[in-house]
């Protein structure tokens, strides 16, 4: 499993974008920038779009995708009919076949689909934070945006820093 130190590999994902056309994504446009890559199991899922629209809170912090195997048709769509992801602003991407989740070690043999990771990537592609959760546990995007604004700050954090505190000495 890729994990915290090590560079982000390389990809290239087809993707719906916040305005729904269709392009693509690669290892370059994250190179410069921190993200926040999630990949989650399925499209037109229960517990996935909860937590779509939560990521989008992380959008004023950082660059977001949100990754699953399906293609970028079915993103489109399901962004069309769903109204708790209709309008948000950061990509979903396409890792049909599901190359990238292979190589990050995150892919449910069992039910052939991703895991929900989600993946902290400084703006020199090194992973700083990775979690995996189970197919049924959704994640707290506040903790997730907590722990990037705690990762950027570059200094030493206590387990429930924020961002208005002092940094440990």
């Amino acid at each position: 499993m890729v994990g915290v130190g090590d560079e982000f590999p390389e990809f290239l994902m087809n993707t719906c974008e916040a305005n729904d056309t269709l392009q693509y994504v690669s290892h370059t446009d994250i190179d410069s920038e921190w993200t926040v890559m999630y990949f989650y199991p399925k499209d037109f899922t229960i517990i996935c779009p909860t937590e779509i629209a939560a990521f989008d809170m992380l959008t004023t912090d950082a660059q977001v995708i949100g990754v699953s195997g399906d293609n970028e048709f079915c993103k489109k769509a399901w962004k069309e009919s769903n109204p708790l992801i209709k309008d948000i602003d950061h990509v979903l991407a396409a890792d049909s076949g599901m190359r990238l989740g292979e190589e990050l070690g995150i892919v449910s043999e069992e039910e052939g689909v991703h895991y929900r990771a989600t993946y902290i990537i400084d703006p020199n592609n090194i992973v700083q934070h990775v979690s995996v959760n189970a197919l049924d546990t959704g994640r707290n995007a506040e903790e997730i945006r907590r722990t990037l604004l705690a990762t950027k700050v570059g200094g030493l954090t206590g387990c429930a820093w924020q961002p208005e505190e002092e940094l440990l000495t």
